[in-house]
């Protein structure tokens, strides 16, 4: 049971006269982790073992990826620690002890990011926060697809220069001018429903705005080079991962797929892959579809109400803006979400 020292409580390692591997670590830094029963709680409740959690983050090295250099990729493509400022870091402690009752409420099915561990590597003055999350994506089969939706169509076009690359992250207006659509199954569809409308809810309660819904695409049969370029911000869903899904390998998180049958083209392991969903049989053409929920963090505070009356002065009080109030907010996006399925 957790006590609410527990979300205030850190534990700390400091390293000096370090002599191993010493071409490529400094010989003196500390290692603080943050709220540790809390983040070990929650990573049992998503059935996360913690020996497969260590091995997938410290097996190899992890390495960044996007053009902001602000997330880290594990070596096993399962999970991903983002860059935090101190600001993020201390509104994650805001967030904590809400998120973890949430997460207990809904028996960890949610498509909230799955928040698994916060640290703070110190070298020498600088200091570097990280936040690890379950990789939104799937470790193995590539997006060739990505949007970042928030409901709103004022600035929501991606740049000419974000378009020119080759995995850009689309808008809510590329989306409508594309025609683009999901096709999942009625069953998948309202369950993934429920679950956004629950977590929309949740996001409400605490004034929280400004997230979107990030929609990666993968195109079934489609062969190239395998995308390592990802969204670059926090991102999580459930599809019925419980606890002690994944055992005690030494091979980590993705390891639980070591023992089944090998997957064929667009299959995947909902334990392992557990954002996907996948595309239903009268689809236009066979896709898998990850969505989960990215930027939980940013909350309705006085630069949110100036930037939103800047706003309404430009666009018009009837624009489709994105700095409404949270109810506003999560009532547009849900509505939004709602049709983009087919």
């Amino acid at each position: 049971m957790l006590l609410p020292d527990d979300f205030r409580a850190s534990s700390k390692v400091k390293v000096n006269n370090h002599l191993f591997n010493r071409e490529n670590l400094p010989g003196h830094f500390t290692f603080k982790e943050y709220c540790p029963q809390v983040f070990r709680n929650l990573r049992e409740r998503f059935g996360i073992d913690d020996h497969d959690y260590q091995v997938s983050l410290t097996r190899t090295p992890p390495h960044w990826v996007g053009s902001g250099r602000r997330l880290l990729l594990c070596s096993d493509r399962t999970l991903v620690a983002k860059e935090l400022s101190g600001e993020d870091v201390a509104d994650v402690h805001g967030l904590l002890s809400h998120y973890h009752q949430y997460v207990v409420q809904c028996h960890g099915s949610t498509l909230l990011p799955r928040f698994l561990g916060m640290y703070r590597v110190s070298v020498d003055s600088e200091e570097t926060y990280l936040l690890v999350m379950r990789n939104m994506f799937s470790h193995r089969l590539p997006v060739h697809r990505k949007y970042d939706l928030k409901g709103s169509l004022v600035s929501r076009e991606a740049s000419d220069k974000e378009k020119g690359k080759d995995l850009p992250t689309l808008k809510d207006v590329d989306f409508l001018n594309k025609n683009e659509k999901v096709y999942v199954g009625q069953e998948d569809q309202r369950d993934f429903m429920e679950k956004l409308k629950r977590d929309v809810e949740f996001l409400v309660q605490l004034k929280i705005m400004d997230y979107s819904l990030l929609l990666g695409i993968h195109e079934v049969g489609r062969e190239e080079p395998e995308e390592e370029e990802l969204e670059e911000e926090e991102g999580g869903g459930d599809e019925g991962g419980g606890p002690g899904g994944y055992g005690t390998s030494p091979e980590g998180i993705g390891s639980f797929l070591n023992s089944h049958r090998p997957l064929g083209p667009g299959e995947f392991d909902p334990y392992v892959d557990v954002y996907a969903l996948r595309g239903s049989d009268a689809a236009p053409r066979r896709e898998v579809y990850f969505m989960g929920l990215i930027d939980v963090l940013t909350q309705y505070d006085a630069r949110k109400k100036a930037a939103h009356a800047a706003k309404t002065v430009k666009h018009g009080a009837g624009a489709e803006i994105s700095t409404v109030n949270p109810e506003q907010y999560g009532k547009r996006f849900l509505d939004f979400i709602t049709n983009i399925f087919a």
